[in-house]
This record gives C-alpha cells, sequence and structure tokens, in this order.
C-alpha cells in the first residue's frame, strides 16, 4: 500500500462514525479540476515518497485508537488501484474498525469482491459528470461500461452508499445535470458538492466558478425526482 497521508480524525466523512481517513497515493484519474495533485501525479509523489507511511506504522496507530474510533476511511488518490487494497482492509477490520471506501467506480470488480466478502461497510462514489463527457473531464481513464457497472451494482443495495458529484459552472450545463439525473435514476444518496477554485491538476480550471448556493439547491431538487436523498456539501 502506497499512504500518502493520515487525518486523524473525522466525523464528517463517515457517516455516523468517529473516523480517521487514510490518503492512498497514486490515481487512474486526471480530474481537471482535482484539487490533490500531489497525490495523484507519479511526478509529484516521487516527491512526497519519503514522507509515505508505512503500513505498519498505520495498524499501529489504529491499535492505539481502538476504542475511540469506530471506522477508518481509504481515500485516495485511488484505492482500488492498489493491489494489496483487499489485505489491508483485512487487517483493519480484524483490529475492529469499520471500513468506509472512496472510488471513482472504475474498478467494478473490486466494489464487487469487496461487498461480496462483506470488507466494506460504506462506499462513496464520485460520479463526475455525464457518461459521455467522462473522458473529457478526467482523461483516458475512465471507462463507461465500468462507470456504469458500479453505479448499478451499488443501486443493488448491498452497501450503504453514497454518489458524489462536484458541480462546476462552466463545465455542468442543464443538459448534463439531466443526464447525470437519468443516470443515478433509483439511486439511494447524492452529496451534491460545491466546486473549490484555486489549486487544480488542469491550471485553467483554477478560475472556473461554483455554482451559487440557490443555484446548488435548484440542481438538488432536479436529482430529488429520480435519487431518493439529495444533499448540498459546501467546501
Amino acid at each position: 500500500m502506497i499512504i500518502s497521508g493520515i487525518q486523524k480524525f473525522t466525523l464528517l466523512d463517515f457517516p455516523g462514525k468517529i473516523a480517521c481517513i487514510i490518503f492512498t497515493g497514486g490515481c487512474n484519474y486526471r480530474c481537471k479540476f482535482c484539487h490533490n495533485p500531489e497525490f495523484v501525479l507519479p511526478e509529484e509523489l516521487r516527491k512526497i515518497s519519503q514522507n509515505f507511511i508505512p503500513e505498519v506504522a498505520v495498524l499501529n496507530f489504529l491499535k492505539g485508537r481502538k476504542g475511540l474510533l469506530q471506522g477508518v476511511v481509504i481515500t485516495g488518490g485511488e484505492p482500488t488501484i492498489m493491489p494489496d487494497l483487499e489485505a489491508f482492509i483485512v487487517k483493519v477490520r480484524a483490529l475492529g474498525f469499520a471500513v468506509k471506501l472512496d472510488s471513482n467506480g472504475n474498478h467494478p470488480e473490486v466494489l464487487r469482491t469487496f461487498i461480496e466478502k462483506k470488507l466494506v461497510d460504506y462506499i462513496a462514489m464520485d460520479f463526475k459528470t455525464s457518461l459521455p463527457e467522462y473522458q473529457k473531464l478526467v482523461g483516458t481513464g475512465a471507462d463507461e461500461k465500468k462507470i456504469l457497472e458500479s453505479i448499478d451494482l451499488l443501486k443493488e443495495g448491498k452497501v450503504d452508499y453514497e454518489f458524489r458529484s462536484t458541480l462546476i459552472r462552466e463545465i455542468h450545463t442543464q443538459e448534463i445535470l439531466e443526464a447525470m439525473k437519468e443516470t443515478l435514476k433509483g439511486a439511494k444518496r447524492l452529496y451534491l458538492q460545491t466546486f473549490r477554485s484555486g489549486i487544480t491538476l488542469d491550471p485553467s480550471f483554477k478560475n472556473l466558478h461554483p455554482f451559487s448556493g440557490d443555484e446548488m439547491e435548484a440542481t438538488a431538487q432536479l436529482f430529488r425526482t429520480t435519487v431518493s436523498e439529495v444533499y448540498v456539501r459546501g467546501e
């Protein structure tokens, strides 16, 4: 496991759990609006490689937090590209922690395995844009069929889950939002996230704009026609 960072405490990232967050390094996407390029780009990862946290150190930290923390959030980068992710999750669960996995959904076979083996308690999947527009926004690593497979897998409801979409005024047109709404039809939960300008993987995105609070709420109402629970999450 390439563990690039750890946040020792969160009340927000794992619904209903006091948790910590473990960040993995590396990603199969190149989301133009990504504000953590240091966890994504190989050249940036090399710069911080001396600060990677050994797996044993993370497990020892968790042993010391038994009874204080209830869950562990594994995020990235993209955790599902790690070949030893399953083995790591098994070790975390053996310590008595619930596990939430954040993913871009490009590896549905990994998600399916974890669900079938009951290795994860909650999955948060990023849903970036309408399926035909994916590669424009996140790069050629995105596979439309696999993303849809992951969406349909979560909709089966065998594990608790949410979808998350970060909305950008110049990117998410009404047409794209309508298409996204239809793709998520029948889903349980969606969080609409406000775009944060500033540091972005693609410098041209740093000056793009978020939707206003009223516009985000109107978009939430749109998605509520097909998704059971829709919330707006500010940045």
